[in-house]
């Protein structure tokens, strides 16, 4: 579990973070949702250690992250596995090169285990004979699944993906969204994920966690969402019609379906 306490950050006279208070949870995808400017950027930066706050704390399964030292950050920082907005590969290294990278950097792995580790990632995220080609010669979705191949590799406790739906279609969208869940489920991983897909946050999202100006104004999962009189929440949520009634005609499918009369979750 990752929590945070009273988190405060400021640039000059603006303040960006207000003391945020939230907890993120093992086995679960916890969304950070919110409009521009609302804090999500900062905090994730501040969480993963890119970002100094100016108060408060993040804890790592108790472990006051924000006022270790900087070796003992490190121990945690190899635990930590990132998925970037645009997959942040090195065009000049292979599909393999690129998995492998933080597995020659961080460890003492012989090359025979960092190729069986490498092979049993990418086959994970469903991608066979990939490993000698370059970024440029795969899909943009290809390149989301080599991203989070390469945040496996080092069997991360705690996983962050930034917008990992940023620049894909909706199937591919789906597809991505659906290998994150499976991963943090099956490695027991407390993931974090800031977005703007608010079909992600309804699909797959467990733990939300809703930003306005600074201040975290709502924590919940995707039913209390939907049960929520938060007028705040539910603007920014259903800011699109589309949104609003695809999830709300499918409760009411199954709802007929099961022969019961539709009810509001």
């Amino acid at each position: 579990m990752i929590e945070l306490k009273g988190l405060k950050k400021r640039f000059e006279n603006k303040e960006v973070l207000k003391g945020i208070d939230a907890q993120f949870h093992e086995g679960q995808c916890n969304m950070i949702i919110g409009g521009s400017g609302s804090g999500k950027t900062v905090m994730m930066k501040c969480i993963v250690g890119l970002m100094e706050p100016d108060e408060g704390s993040v804890l790592y399964d108790g472990r006051d992250f924000t006022h270790l030292k900087y070796g003992e950050k490190r121990k945690i920082r190899q635990e930590l596995g990132m998925l970037f907005q645009y997959s942040a590969l090195f065009d000049s290294m292979t599909v393999e090169d690129n998995v492998a990278f933080p597995l020659r950097l961080f460890t003492k792995m012989s090359k025979r285990k960092i190729a069986d580790r490498v092979n049993f990632c990418l086959d994970r995220v469903n991608l066979e004979k990939v490993n000698n080609l370059f970024p440029d010669e795969i899909s943009g979705g290809m390149k989301k699944r080599v991203g989070i191949a390469r945040a496996m590799a080092l069997n991360p406790k705690y996983l962050f993906c930034d917008e990992p739906n940023s620049g894909l279609d909706p199937m591919t969208s789906t597809v991505i969204d659906k290998l994150i869940k499976e991963i943090t489920i099956e490695f027991k991983m407390t993931t974090v994920i800031n977005t703007h897909d608010m079909n992600s946050v309804l699909e797959y999202g467990d733990n939300i966690i809703y930003l306005y100006k600074g201040t975290m104004h709502w924590q919940g999962t995707p039913e209390e969402i939907k049960a929520s009189d938060d007028e705040k929440l539910k603007e920014f949520i259903y800011a699109s019609e589309f949104i609003k009634n695809q999830h709300f005609s499918s409760d009411n499918k199954k709802d007929n379906t099961s022969g019961r009369t539709p009810q509001t979750e």
